[in-house]
């Protein structure tokens, strides 16, 4: 025992802890390899895809680049400098900002009340109504798209039947300008489910005596939602907001399937359903101008960063967490 002692250096690591060293490096490099096909994917479905439209936004890259009658030239900031003066921009900006400001708090307010109702559903029918509430949430987009048409038709539509069974005169809601974003945000705020889930989880979060005391101080049920359920599932409502926000921004199937679909011929399209992702769309891959589209993408990544870095600055103030920071 002493021989060993002394042939062993004093500070030099012991054979466990070289042991357990060579075992965190394997560790680590078998971290490194499972991480591999995320790395991959990323650089070439991500970040490959962005530098290459950043490129071509940079550039005339066309249809006659694309058949290849004339080189791909720079071309600089003209792209960005035409965005400015295209009154087509403009509308289709207006437009998805219309439809994102409609959108958001519809489909935040609708699934915060399927959430609370649910919360006093029994447990055995809990399971049952979930699922019928986030069904919505799993019908393809395409066939949202084609159920605008068919239930919001303003002469045979089931919708307006509905209306004149109790006296209302229903609006021609696929063609009057104004009730074209209004019959697609119900339509989408039909499909609440995923939203719904995470309120539900938020507010089976919520610690229970915080009610038992404020029912006990007098509070009545509107005190009680407005002074502890609504901060305490601040958090999930600030999440929800950007995230519906973002999907706002980049709304594009159920109005180009129902207004912009294959037998449209563009002199028919109703521009209040001109969003900025269908005419980014229909740039790319209708006129072929990829260099032009390429920059409006850009222009709307801005947009959203630029929109959600004011909300994440107003959370600030208005979301509440539980360890008493905001």
């Amino acid at each position: 025992m002493a021989s060993v002692a002394v042939n062993q250096a004093p500070g030099s690591p012991s054979r466990a802890r070289r042991w357990l060293s060579g075992f965190r490096k394997r560790e680590t490099w078998i971290a490194y390899l499972f991480l591999l096909p995320w790395f991959f994917g990323f650089l070439a479905l991500t970040a490959g895809p962005m530098v290459a439209s950043a490129y071509l936004s940079l550039t005339n890259y066309g249809v006659e680049q694309i058949a290849g009658f004339e080189p791909t030239k720079v071309v600089g900031l003209d792209h960005y400098h035409e965005l400015l003066h295209d009154p087509k921009i403009t509308l289709a900006l207006k437009n998805t900002l219309i439809f994102t400001v409609m959108l958001v708090p519809a489909k935040m307010l609708v699934a915060l009340g399927l959430a609370m109702l649910l919360l006093r559903v029994s447990r055995k029918l809990a399971g049952v109504f979930r699922t019928i509430f986030y069904l919505p949430e799993m019908a393809p987009k395409v066939a949202v798209g084609v159920l605008v048409l068919t239930l919001f038709n303003g002469q045979e539509g089931i919708v307006n039947r509905g209306l004149e069974a109790i006296g209302i005169q229903g609006p021609f809601w696929t063609t009057d300008p104004n009730w074209i974003k209004p019959s697609l945000v119900i339509m989408t705020v039909w499909a609440c489910g995923g939203t719904m889930v995470i309120y539900l989880a938020a507010l089976a979060g919520v610690p229970q005596h915080l009610y038992e005391a404020a029912a006990i101080d007098g509070a009545s049920a509107w005190r009680r939602f407005r002074d502890i359920t609504l901060p305490m599932i601040s958090p999930a409502l600030f999440f929800t907001f950007i995230i519906l926000t973002i999907a706002g921004f980049q709304t594009f199937d159920e109005a180009f399937t129902a207004f912009f679909g294959a037998g449209s011929t563009g002199a028919e399209d109703p521009d209040a359903a001109l969003f900025y992702s269908i005419y980014l769309f229909r740039q790319a891959f209708r006129f072929f101008d990829m260099g032009y589209a390429a920059a409006m993408a850009w222009l709307l990544f801005a947009i959203i960063i630029a929109v959600t870095l004011v909300q994440i600055l107003v959370s600030r103030r208005l979301v509440f967490y539980q360890g008493g920071q905001r």
